[in-house]
């Protein structure tokens, strides 16, 4: 029998919101809002005009509250029109700019370093501000970032509002802000609903697969903002097993047996954290999950005691592009007949065909997860993520995802990468000052084989 979700009622308006709310209620008489009956998007711009150069807190409420209205019923042509708007037309004063150079120039103290800061900070920044005390301010900004994002290469006019967005998200998201809560089945049906949608890297089949993942032997925990209530931020869930898991599709596998997932949640001695979705594309670049993987980590530590090795199971998603872009190099990583043979899905796919592909993959992967190029790190973004967080790249699976997707990206291939608490602040210093890679004796003995090895032949070890 399907799972029936009743939702809660919605409780998401803060306090902050609906005070807000009441302050614009009662600004409103003060404000020159201008008139309903103007073109929609000359009556944006006019509005931004006036929220900018307002000085009353309740009036400033009002135009805020009603630009962020009107910024919503605009086109989306309209909307990036506006964008542009504001992008161009209040941007730093470049006179005031100028003078504020010069006389740093001539005169480098605190003060005049302070004076060149404030004119360097565009108008932009003021206005932005100004709309994200409105109710829903917040939300607006974040959905009007991501239309920005979609369109920032084709139009690189927009990039300077990007970047005022970026920087203020910055702030507006820091971690003192966000709020960490453990999601089960007993969270609100509106925000399951969201989870399905949000999952990123293994899709979430409807409510019975969601209801597995939140199980006794799953964990799921979530970030939240006061300013977007009921929204999560980002996610990551956890499976509670023994050992270091190798492979997903055990952890995704149906399992109605409540019995049985306690007592492997009774019996488990590692967390496995196999999935970290962003939910807001919005937020792009506002970094949460170093905050979020450490946090859980030490909750994890007080809830379960029980729990003694802490973990991913991550995808390689650069790794067979990299092998793909450098086959025609002058000494490409494998032979040609072997490149030829991985481009053919039907040599390699089967178990029993992609056996004689392992030894030399892996050790291609261990190569390519551990190659860092010079201000960026390691070429695979979710070993730099994993890596850059102190995390130990410790050892690797093969055929740990033989999904389709899993395939497409690393022939099946994923990683484990161990959090251990009593290193990870060592790795972290270790990696962000000098680049090192921290990895297992495993991974080593991937990276130096012995001199006569089965396999593929492999160039350029």
């Amino acid at each position: 029998m399907p799972v029936q979700v009743v939702p809660r009622p919605n409780l998401s308006t803060s306090w902050l919101e609906r005070l807000w709310s009441s302050i614009a209620d009662r600004g409103r008489d003060y404000a020159n809002v201008p008139a309903a009956s103007l073109p929609a998007a000359e009556r944006a711009r006019q509005l931004a005009d006036a929220l900018l150069s307002g000085r009353g807190e309740a009036s400033g409420a009002a135009l805020a509250r009603e630009l962020v209205e009107a910024i919503k019923a605009l086109s989306p042509a309209d909307r990036l029109a506006f964008c542009r708007y504001i992008a161009a037309g209040f941007a730093p004063d470049e006179d005031a700019l100028r003078d504020a150079v010069e006389a740093w120039l001539a005169d480098p103290t605190p003060a005049r370093a302070a004076d060149l800061s404030v004119a360097a900070e565009p108008p932009r920044q003021e206005l932005l501000r100004r709309m994200n005390q409105a109710q829903g301010g917040m939300a607006a900004l974040v959905s009007l970032r991501q239309e920005v994002l979609g369109v920032v290469r084709a139009q690189p006019e927009l990039a300077p509002l990007d970047s005022d967005l970026r920087h203020l998200f910055a702030s507006w998201f820091n971690r003192g802000f966000l709020d960490l809560r453990r999601i089960d089945w007993n969270t609100p049906a509106a925000v399951l609903e969201k989870l399905i949608v949000y999952e990123a890297v293994h899709e979430i089949d409807g409510w019975t697969d969601l209801r597995r993942r939140l199980a006794a032997d799953r964990r799921c925990f979530a970030f939240f903002h006061p300013a977007l209530p009921g929204e999560p931020l980002i996610f990551v869930e956890v499976a509670l097993v023994r050992g270091l898991a190798s492979a997903v599709a055990p952890l995704l596998a149906p399992d109605t047996d409540e019995k049985a997932q306690q007592k492997r949640a009774n019996a488990a001695d590692t967390a496995i954290f196999y999935s970290i979705s962003n939910c807001q594309d919005g937020l792009r670049g506002v970094s949460f999950g170093n905050f979020l993987i450490k946090q859980v980590v030490e909750e994890l530590k007080q809830e379960l005691p029980s729990i003694v090795q802490f973990a991913t199971l991550s995808p390689v998603p650069g790794f067979r592009r990299w092998l793909e872009r450098h086959a025609d190099d002058p000494e490409p990583p494998l032979d040609a007949d072997s490149i030829a043979a991985l481009a053919d899905p039907a040599t390699w796919e089967t178990p029993r065909a992609s056996a004689a592909f392992e030894a030399s993959l892996t050790r291609l992967s261990a190569r390519y997860l551990t190659e860092t190029e010079p201000g960026s790190g390691p070429l695979d973004p979710v070993a730099r993520f994993h890596l850059g967080n102190g995390a130990r790249l410790e050892r690797i699976n093969w055929r740990g995802n033989v999904s389709t997707r899993g395939l497409q990206e690393s022939y099946g291939l994923m990683v484990n990468y161990l959090y251990d608490p009593d290193t990870i602040e060592a790795n972290h210093e270790a990696y962000a000052t000098g680049g090192v890679v921290a990895r297992s004796a495993s991974v080593d003995a991937l990276l130096n084989p012995p001199r006569r090895r089965a396999g593929l032949r492999l160039r350029g070890g």
